[in-house]
């Protein structure tokens, strides 16, 4: 017929459209760390084509030029275009995934204010572009700091994008922990599960190994160390990045990266059966988010399925938790009020 050999029943013609990705901060180190590995295949598997837009910021246009290079020069199969650009509007144009990097990196004695207000700028600026120019169903990730409170003005201001496909990246954290648990465990890691981050993607964050597993048993009773586990453990997650810079002169870019992809193909793909994950997302309030006040931007343990994200319910949430998880909601209320307060001096 008209359509060849090919059999509409075996093979839709039209399933694997390529994706299109947006990288912003693209020439940064966590963008050049990124972009092969969304090239791989770890972001959509290893069948799925993809387009790569790649934004960044005037300044660094030839950079943002150099690693394009680089990027064809790898040859990637998977790969059927790059968008290079300094220009946000066609850096959003019909993306499927953008995955926001880019952001106003805080210096040796700047304020958190000062900080804020140049992130509320930004991500108030970008927000309009991907509202006007993505795709209709299009996902957010945020990954640059204040990530929750970045993603929670992305999301107030992109009111078109429907506000649980805006999302902030504590799946660094979440992997972190799985990392140290393993570690004291002495297991690989593909055989620890269910830790969580509640909160903030800052030192206020409460890594939670409450309901998580080793091997299918409590992860408190194979480590059997409390004082490590309510001490020297949630330090650790908390304290990480701080500990790369320190050692490696450099941020946890490799890591990011990979989480990012972890975090994207998680929420498209799903998670496996019995198993969550923790994603910074929107509080829908109530007791479906642990008493978490409606409208914050907050991590919570969840699980996927069909591209959509639900909180995992139910779990006992004992005194020392409660308090952790309501210190960390305090401060991301504190910044959200203080994002408002910048926004209205706009």
């Amino acid at each position: 017929g008209a359509f060849g050999a090919r059999s509409f029943g075996t093979f839709p013609p039209f399933a694997m459209a390529p994706k299109r990705v947006l990288i912003t901060g693209a020439a940064g180190q966590i963008g050049y760390a990124l972009a092969p590995q969304v090239c791989r295949g770890a972001m959509f598997g290893p069948d799925q084509e993809i387009i790569l837009h790649l934004l960044d910021i005037p300044p660094a246009e030839t950079a943002l030029g150099g690693v394009a290079m680089e990027l064809i020069d790898a040859a990637y199969p998977l790969v059927k275009g790059i968008v290079a650009t300094v220009d946000v509007d066609e850096a959003c144009k019909d993306v499927d995934v953008a995955v926001m990097v880019g952001g106003f990196p805080r210096g040796p004695g700047m304020e958190r204010k000062e900080v804020m207000g140049k992130n509320v700028a930004i991500y108030k600026g970008q927000a309009s572009s991907l509202e006007k120019h993505a795709a209709p169903d299009c996902k957010v990730v945020v990954v640059a700091n204040p990530a929750n409170t970045n993603a929670l003005i992305l999301s107030n201001y992109a009111p078109k994008i429907p506000k649980e496909n805006v999302t902030c990246l504590t799946r660094l954290d979440h992997n972190r922990a799985l990392g140290q648990v393993a570690q004291k465990a002495g297991v690989p890691v593909s055989d620890v599960k269910n830790c969580i981050i509640w909160g903030n993607h800052s030192s206020t964050q409460y890594p939670d190994v409450n309901h998580g597993e080793v091997c299918g048993k409590p992860i408190r009773e194979v480590i059997g160390d409390d004082a490590y586990l309510n001490g020297e453990f949630v330090t650790t997650v908390q304290q990480r990045g701080a500990a790369i810079i320190a050692a490696r002169k450099l941020s946890s870019a490799l890591s990011a990266a990979s989480s990012v992809c972890d975090h994207v193909r998680d929420w498209i793909a799903g998670t496996p059966e019995g198993t969550w994950t923790s994603m910074g997302v929107i509080s829908p309030g109530g007791d479906q988010a642990y008493g978490i006040a409606e409208g914050l931007m907050y991590s919570f343990p969840v699980t996927c399925e069909g591209g959509k994200w639900k909180i995992v319910q139910g779990l006992p949430i004992d005194e020392r938790s409660r308090a952790l998880m309501d210190a960390t909601a305090k401060e991301l209320a504190e910044e959200k009020a203080m994002a408002e307060e910048l926004i209205a001096a706009m």
